[in-house]
């Protein structure tokens, strides 16, 4: 999609079947559906806008939600785990995993860094608490966790991205897209410079989607939202694998 939008296309969206390997249980399936939608010229609080009122079109007369909520990552940190997430050392930080009775083996993340501690708490103690009753866009995430979205500038530097929650549960996340075909470049070499360090295969740079971003990608942002996660919580279901034709165990 990016080397569409590159090319000209303009506003684009697909609804895709996409994979993941790996991930089974109650929220995940490794076959599951995305609405995926770029928009040029669109800064993140025009997407994040446009996501709510889209969700809340979506689930009308099946969800009654108040107003959305806006939340900064470091602030639900503060609020819900008690820890600042940007300036907390990963001693800190695995304290507070202890203190919200998280057990967990330090040697597993010793060589994953702050980030494999901030998503543990993320997921085992913020996550839960986001989106009760309402939609909530968590957004200026840690620099270090950008992934494809543009990094901006500041004490602390944070990724112009967001994820969406409703009811705990994590639906969209979205990007001010990254358009520097270097910086894309470095992104993909520092992962597979981690890969390598933990065992893993490599991975292949899109050297596609890198000649694109060289010809010119306009500026925008762009999201991806989980179509099965929403009908579930519409429709009051408890697992995905109820809103799906052939879950895992029926495939």
């Amino acid at each position: 999609m990016k080397r569409l939008l590159a090319a000209g296309s303009g506003p684009i969206y697909q609804i895709a079947r996409v994979f993941r390997a790996g991930e089974y249980g109650r929220l995940h399936n490794p076959e599951f559906t995305l609405l995926e939608w770029y928009r040029p010229g669109f800064g993140l609080p025009a997407l994040m806008q446009e996501v709510a009122d889209l969700v809340s079109d979506l689930t009308a007369g099946l969800l009654h939600l108040a107003a959305p909520e806006y939340l900064a990552y470091g602030e639900a940190f503060r609020r819900h785990a008690g820890i600042d997430p940007f300036r907390a050392s990963i001693d800190e930080l695995q304290a507070c995993a202890t203190g919200h009775g998280i057990a967990v083996n330090p040697a597993a993340l010793r060589d994953r860094g702050r980030d494999a501690w901030l998503d543990l708490l993320l997921t085992h103690v913020v996550e839960d608490r986001l989106g009760r009753g309402r939609l909530c866009f968590l957004h200026d995430y840690p620099a270090s966790q950008a992934a494809l979205a543009k990094v901006r500038p500041g004490e602390p530097a944070v990724a112009e991205r967001f994820e969406l929650y409703l009811e705990g549960i994590e639906l969209a996340n979205g990007f001010q897209e990254l358009a520097d075909a270097q910086e894309q470049q470095r992104r993909f070499e520092a992962d597979q410079a981690l890969r390598r360090q933990r065992g893993q295969d490599d991975v292949a740079m899109d050297e596609c989607l890198l000649a694109a971003l060289q010809h010119g990608l306009p500026d925008g942002a762009g999201v991806a939202l989980g179509l099965d996660r929403l009908i579930m919580l519409a429709t009051g279901k408890q697992t995905v694998a109820e809103v799906m034709a052939f879950a895992w165990e029926r495939a």
